[in-house]
């Protein structure tokens, strides 16, 4: 059994990783996590550690963000550096477990990330699997806004409607007012249900700095990083992932490509993922809709997608040598 917390550097920063398995002979499985600046350990290691019977499971805190805040410089938070550390992470797990190939899984961000690592560094990935799958940043936050926007009118909810016209609709994909615009809107859309269904009428709050207090996956000093880089990281990095468009850049992968995405997905649209995914090119691909969920179909329909992930990885794992 491996249960196990260190440093790892990438890229000249050290960062935190947590690693669970028991066997360390399991196929890998990275998970890249949202935001970008949300870490996701807390969840990975409590809510999906049933994951490490079949596959030595890693969560990682990216650059700037909960235990990898220290030292990460602002100009270093960018997609290009983000995507470098990602690689380099790989090619530190493929040694030290001795596999040629892992698997990466990302959500929201984190699909964003994984689909440009998988795009540009395909050597030792032996599948991507997204979820909240991002597509393009700025149609995605039109979407998203006139979501909150017509929920909003549809409950008479005067208040929420003043925020949004205060706010405006996103220019590229960026709010007036930056973060703050953003987080004004990102809480409206969930209020209305557009991130989950049993998120309705929660706070950004309540959805994920309640949860990662309660773990105790952190240290103090990782939840000072965690809350000292959520903003930090996304601020830094906004505009450029808002201005992702893999319609035009990211339609042929080297690597199986897998999708597992949630129908009321109002966060990342749902709507934007099923016309780009046809015009993707892959040795093998599949879309699985989750009627149930909303932005994070992990979360939301936990049973029905370990279960899939696990059947689609292990099928693969057995084809490949030394995965």
């Amino acid at each position: 059994m491996t249960d196990e917390k260190r440093m790892v550097e990438l890229g000249g920063l050290s960062q935190k990783i947590h690693i669970k398995s028991v066997d360390e002979g399991n196929p890998v499985l990275l998970f890249l996590h949202g935001g970008p600046g949300v870490c996701n350990r807390h969840t990975v290691m409590t809510n999906h550690a049933d994951l490490a019977q079949t596959f030595t499971i890693v969560a990682w805190d990216q650059r700037g963000s909960g235990g990898s805040y220290f030292g990460a410089k602002k100009e270093t938070l960018t997609i290009e550096q983000m995507v470098e550390d990602a690689n380099a992470l790989v090619l530190w797990l493929c040694e030290r477990f001795h596999k040629d190939k892992i698997f990466i899984i990302g959500g929201s961000w984190g699909s964003e990330l994984g689909t440009y690592l998988a795009y540009r560094y395909p050597e030792h990935i032996a599948a991507y699997v997204g979820f909240g799958q991002v597509v393009d940043g700025a149609k995605n936050e039109e979407i998203s806004f006139a979501f909150a926007m017509e929920e909003a009118k549809k409950a008479g909810d005067e208040k929420s409607i003043a925020i949004l016209n205060k706010v405006g609709p996103p220019v590229k994909g960026v709010y007036k007012g930056g973060f703050d615009g953003m987080m004004a809107q990102r809480n409206i859309m969930m209020k209305y249900g557009g991130y989950s269904k049993s998120a309705k009428k929660r706070s950004y709050f309540s959805s994920f700095v309640v949860p990662v207090l309660l773990s105790g996956e952190y240290s103090i000093r990782d939840l000072y990083g965690l809350v000292r880089g959520y903003q930090y990281v996304l601020t830094e990095m906004w505009d450029a992932v808002g201005s992702t468009n893999f319609p035009e850049t990211c339609t042929k992968f080297a690597v199986p490509y897998f999708v597992f995405d949630g129908v009321l997905d109002q966060n990342t649209p749902a709507s934007l993922v099923q016309g780009w995914f046809d015009s993707i090119e892959a040795p093998q691909k599949e879309l699985i809709w989750f009627e149930q969920s909303g932005h994070n179909p992990m979360g939301d329909e936990p049973e029905r997608f370990k279960a899939l992930l696990i059947d689609r990885l292990s099928a693969i794992a057995k084809k490949e040598k030394n995965v």
